[in-house]
Order: C-alpha cells, then sequence, then structure tokens
C-alpha cells in the first residue's frame, strides 16, 4: 500500500465563496439602515404629534397611530377597554347631579319665568329634578344657557344625558383645530384667546374629522373640504346667530353665511325623525369604541323659536340622542362627534379674570380644553 498524504488545504478561498458572504454582508447593512431610518423618521413623526399644543397626550398617540396605518391595534385597544367597562343597564343615576333641578321644581312658578318648559324624560317615572331647566349663564336679559339631564332610555337608566337650551341671542364663532381642518386662510384661532374670554358663555365640540364627516367647513370665503347638498349644517350668520338645516334644502349660501360646519346626514328634518338611525349603525353614523351602539355621543338641533339645543353623554344610541333632542324641542338636527375623547360641553362664569368652565356632563377631557390651542375644531358662543 502506498500511502499518500492529503492534498494541502488552500491558503485562500475561491472568489465564488467570498461573494455570498459580502452580498449578505451588504444585505445586513442595507437593512440595518432602513430600520434605523424608519425608527428615526416614526420617532421624528410621533415627537411632532406629541409635542403638539393641547394636553390631549392619549388622544394624540391614537391619533396618530390611526393616521399611520395602526388603526387595528388602536381599534382593538379600544375594544378590550370596552369590554372591560362596557355601559350598565339598569340603576339609578347620581341624585346629586338633579339636585338643582330638583329644587328648581320646587319653587314658586313665578320664579320659573323665563326658563324652558321641563323636559319628559324617556324613562318614567321621573326621577326628582330630571327634566327641569336650571339657569347656567345669567344675565340681565335672562338665563340665555339652561341646562338639565335625562336618563337616555328605559335600559341604560344610571346614566343622565346633559342637554343644554342656547338663546338664539347668542353669537357663535366656529373655531378650526390646528390639525382639522388646520387654521390656514381661517379666520380664527384654534382656542378661545384672553381677547376673547369677555362675554364666553359657552363651547362644545364639533363633528367628526373632515375626511368622514361627509361634508365641508367654511369660514369667511374659504371652503376646506366641500359643501355636500343634503348633509346636516351648522350654519353662522353675520350677525352671529346660528341654526342647524339640510344644506340645499333649508340652508343654503348667501352673502350673511360667515361659517359651515357639516356633519353627517340630519338626524331630525322637518320636526320627524329619520327613519335610518338604527340601520347599518357604524357605516351611516361613525364607528364607535368596541362597535357599540351606545357610546359617548353628542347632538345639536334648532327649534322652532330659532334658539339652540345641545345633547350629550355615555350610553347614548343615535336613535336615544335624536329622541332626547326631539323632546328637548328640535325641529332639526345632527349628530356631532361621538366616542369618549371627543364629546364636550362646557358653560362659563366670570368670577376672575380667566372664564371658570363648568363641563355639562363628565366627559373625560379637562374643562380649559378650548382655552388652549386643540386639535379639532369646536364652537363657541359668546353674550350679545
Amino acid at each position: 500500500m502506498v500511502l499518500t498524504s492529503p492534498p494541502a488545504r488552500p491558503t485562500s478561498r475561491p472568489k465564488a465563496y467570498r461573494r455570498p458572504r459580502r452580498r449578505v454582508f451588504w444585505v445586513r447593512r442595507a437593512v440595518l439602515a432602513t430600520v434605523l431610518l424608519f425608527v428615526i423618521a416614526t420617532s421624528w413623526s410621533l415627537y411632532g404629534a406629541l409635542s403638539g399644543p393641547g394636553d390631549d397626550t392619549p388622544t394624540k398617540l391614537a391619533e396618530w397611530a390611526r393616521d399611520h396605518g395602526l388603526g387595528p391595534v388602536v381599534t382593538l385597544a379600544e375594544e378590550i377597554q370596552y369590554k372591560l367597562n362596557p355601559p350598565a343597564t339598569g340603576g339609578t343615576p347620581d341624585s346629586s347631579v338633579l339636585a338643582a333641578g330638583a329644587h328648581e321644581s320646587q319653587v314658586a312658578a313665578s320664579a320659573q319665568v323665563g326658563l324652558q318648559q321641563r323636559l319628559v324624560s324617556p324613562a318614567s317615572p321621573a326621577l326628582p329634578g330630571e327634566g327641569v331647566y336650571v339657569p347656567a349663564v345669567t344675565t340681565s336679559a335672562g338665563a340665555l344657557v339652561q341646562v338639565t339631564y335625562l336618563r337616555p332610555d328605559t335600559v341604560h337608566t344610571s346614566y343622565l344625558t346633559g342637554v343644554a337650551w342656547m338663546s338664539h341671542r347668542l353669537r357663535f364663532v366656529l373655531h378650526p383645530g390646528y390639525e382639522d381642518p388646520g387654521t390656514s386662510g381661517l379666520s380664527q384661532p384654534d382656542a378661545i384667546t384672553r381677547a376673547e374670554y369677555r362675554g364666553l358663555a359657552a363651547t362644545f365640540n364639533s363633528g367628526f374629522k373632515l375626511k368622514d364627516a361627509g361634508g365641508g367647513y367654511y369660514d369667511h370665503g374659504t371652503t376646506i373640504g366641500t359643501l355636500t347638498p343634503g348633509a346636516a349644517s351648522f350654519v353662522v350668520y353675520r350677525d352671529g346667530h346660528a341654526t342647524v338645516g339640510t344644506w340645499g334644502a333649508d340652508v343654503s349660501m348667501t352673502p350673511d353665511v360667515v361659517y359651515v360646519r357639516q356633519n353627517l346626514k340630519p338626524l331630525i328634518q322637518g320636526g320627524t325623525v329619520a327613519s335610518n338611525l338604527d340601520s347599518d349603525v357604524q357605516g351611516n353614523w361613525g364607528v364607535t369604541v368596541g362597535g357599540s351602539l351606545a357610546v359617548w355621543r353628542s347632538g345639536i338641533g334648532v327649534t322652532a323659536a330659532g334658539d339652540l339645543v345641545y345633547a350629550g353623554g355615555n350610553a347614548l344610541t343615535v336613535s336615544a340622542l335624536a329622541d332626547v333632542l326631539h323632546r328637548a324641542g328640535a325641529v332639526t338636527a345632527m349628530q356631532l362627534d361621538i366616542n369618549t375623547a371627543w364629546v364636550s360641553y362646557m358653560y362659563y362664569s366670570h368670577a376672575t379674570s380667566t372664564p371658570v368652565p363648568h363641563k355639562l356632563v363628565s366627559f373625560q377631557r379637562p374643562a380649559s380644553r378650548y382655552l388652549s390651542p386643540v386639535s379639532r375644531d369646536f364652537v363657541a358662543a359668546y353674550l350679545p
């Protein structure tokens, strides 16, 4: 047998072996660079969203996530939260909220001159003080803002829907949000400024984001989106009075119109409640937290006398919201924004140099939210 030594190992690998390793190296660097760029861009975008004006950090985060393709994640989180805390059924509401109304209903009728007629509760028998209006903002001209509370229906009886009646003599102003619709080219700032503190009577939330509202926004000749025929519309005129109507039917553009805010279709039209309030609720009336029908909702309507009525609260279905507005005398009404982060109504007292806000109902956001820049548009009402 002839023994031979094994062949000597090559001192270097052929080029054919080097290329794959180099290729992997550069692919890894490219992937890493892409990831870093994504993280940097995302962090910068998120920082910009969170560092914007206002103190609504959780809402800013959720809105940023929805705008960047993470809507399903936000929705899942909301659904989990909703399932852990669904609206209660049955029970009785906080009687302290009705205490002022209970007292008002016991005083002599002569002392109630100027107050609106008591509303009939959807749940009977009525509780003491339920549906009884009490003064919220009073001047020598009378109680120009009055508030009351009703249980929303016969199921969610531990909740109270707040109703605010606002005299047609008030002067209304539509303010934009710095993000939606943005302030460029518009006449008003994204907050109540100190110059506007005097005479501030009330503020309340507007409608959906314009991309979801099914209509447009108008301010002194500037239109954002499209003013859509058939859309429910909040309209303010040059003398400051406001109304609610169906665009192209009972309201339209005239030289006296200074503000228009559209949102969905009317809840009530010509004194008749819409027939489709329970049809395709998510599609027709907005996507809700957890897909539930009974959530935080708000709406506004106009009475036959030309006064405005706002309603808002938790555990409201679309039908219940329309019913409460109808009971409050609305002959035309529209839904405004929905879900816990967006419903808010405040009326103001003036014991100090800064208006003191009072919540109509215990909504999530701070009562002072409209005294600093906000991302979404809102309405302010001023004394005449």
